[in-house]
């Protein structure tokens, strides 16, 4: 039974230069809706990114009716939650004319935004505000972050496709036609930015452990005063809650100190905690490390703390850029890239559908732990829009006909899941305004090359 005395829902725990935000609980009303009786959650909005497209027949369902029992190989890891998901076949990309020979220029630059650069500035940032961007400008005054941006790798890849701008290659976010957004790939960074932390006086700076003596730490005495204050609902909730923060702490400390460790390694330093028969420690670099699925879900699981504490509500993450990447731990070290061009040699097929099935595992996850997640009377998916996709159908053609992209989350009770529609009419614009309008995000005009809404998505169309 929900308490009659509501805490404000833009309570904190608070902590010497720290606040941390609040998962939902039974005793609390979402602030910008006072006068409302019931209190439903806001929609957030989350993109992940992966270059260079897929294999279309591990990719795409057989027919609609398959999709839930026997998906391809590549969704394999939806499993579970397919139910929560919904794929449209037949969205085209935009026209890249008259930038042929700009394919990964255009991938990334073009998928939020689903328009063209300004061939006339092509040496400069001049394309269009982005999806997020307008979702942000629309929500990101009610929270404490108007979006969130992440990414696996450094933003700084240069190449001259076209003579387009290096910009163009490494960012999906324009907060303007002009202004490219960085994305945060510095996972300790991201978290600090979540909790609020203010940067300690350089006279007063001491020696801290890799979190800084636990950021969580500085705000349990204020969780231990609310938790006297809640019913054994909201006690259960919050101690998961701080839990599961403890946990990413943990991991993205881990992180750290295998590359310390590492570092050392490499320098010919003799770690005291090892002894001599011990296997050196891999080498992990972030983004470049083996062990890539465990970067990508501690960002995973930064989107998930920053949704659930509504801390944001949009947030996009480039899982990937075209240029350089390689997945050692799936068995092999070739780069995506060159793999992409395959000609159908199997081995470079079957590289690629694995490299395909990685990257939506990653988004698997993250959408799985959303879903495991109460809130309101249901759960932090059920209050999301998750879209993972790519700017290319085939990267062995740079083919743009068939946009591969999964929407998983009902936003709010506005998206059908569930379904896959095998044969669907629109772009890549249409398919931008059609979920901005399911979140709730009024438009003053179309997104890039949008002509209609996709009523075939949306419960109630």
């Amino acid at each position: 039974m929900r308490n009659n005395c509501l805490i404000n829902r833009r309570t904190y725990l608070r902590g010497l230069g720290a606040t941390l935000a609040l998962p939902l609980l039974e005793t609390m009303g979402w602030a910008e809706s006072p006068s409302q009786k019931t209190f439903k959650p806001p929609v957030r909005l989350g993109f992940m990114f992966m270059p260079h497209g897929v294999i279309m027949d591990q990719f795409w369902p057989t027919n609609p009716e398959s999709f839930l029992t026997a998906p391809p190989p590549c969704l394999e890891s939806l499993r579970g939650v397919l139910d929560q998901c919904l794929m449209m076949k037949g969205i085209t990309g935009v026209n890249p004319a008259p930038f042929n020979g700009a394919p990964h220029a255009l991938e990334l630059s073009t998928w939020l935004t689903a328009t063209l650069p300004n061939a006339n500035r092509r040496n400069t940032v001049d394309i269009a505000i982005s999806a997020d961007q307008i979702a942000a400008n629309y929500v990101g005054a009610l929270t404490a972050l108007p979006s969130l941006e992440l990414a696996t790798m450094p933003q700084t890849h240069k190449e001259n496709q076209e003579g387009l701008h290096e910009a163009y290659y490494s960012h999906c976010s324009f907060s303007s036609p002009t202004q490219a957004l960085p994305a945060e790939t510095n996972p300790r960074t991201a978290l600090k930015r979540l909790f609020q932390k203010q940067d300690v006086k350089p006279e007063t700076r001491t020696t801290a452990d890799p979190l800084e003596r636990s950021m969580l730490d500085l705000v349990l005495g204020g969780a231990r005063d609310l938790r006297g204050k809640l019913g054994q609902t909201d006690r259960h909730k919050l101690d998961e809650y701080l839990g599961s923060v403890r946990s990413l702490e943990r991991r993205i400390a881990a992180i750290e100190l295998r590359q310390a460790e590492a570092a050392k390694a490499a320098a010919g330093v003799t770690s005291t905690k090892r002894s001599g028969s011990d296997s050196v420690p891999i080498e992990v670099i972030i983004p470049e490390g083996d062990r890539r699925s465990d970067y990508m879900r501690v960002m995973c699981d930064l989107t998930v703390l920053a949704f659930q504490t509504d801390t944001t509500r949009v947030s996009t993450y480039i899982g990937s850029t075209p240029n350089g990447v390689s997945y050692p731990e799936l068995g092999f070290s070739d780069e995506h890239h060159s793999q992409t061009h395959h000609n159908n040699e199997p081995v470079k097929v079957d590289k690629i559908s694995k490299i395909t099935s990685f990257n939506i595992s990653q988004f698997a996850y993250m959408i799985k732990r959303m879903q495991e997640l109460r809130e309101g009377d249901g759960t932090l998916l059920d209050n999301c829009i998750m879209m993972w996709g790519s700017g290319l159908e085939d990267g062995n053609t740079h083919t743009r006909a068939n946009l591969p992209f999964i929407i998983a989350g009902r936003g709010g009770g506005s998206i059908n899941t569930g379904r896959y529609v095998a044969s669907s009419s629109g772009n890549q614009g249409d398919l931008l305004s059609t979920l901005l309008t399911c979140a709730g995000i009024p438009l003053d005009r179309p997104i890039g090359i949008a002509t209609k809404q996709l009523t075939e998505i949306m419960t109630n169309a």
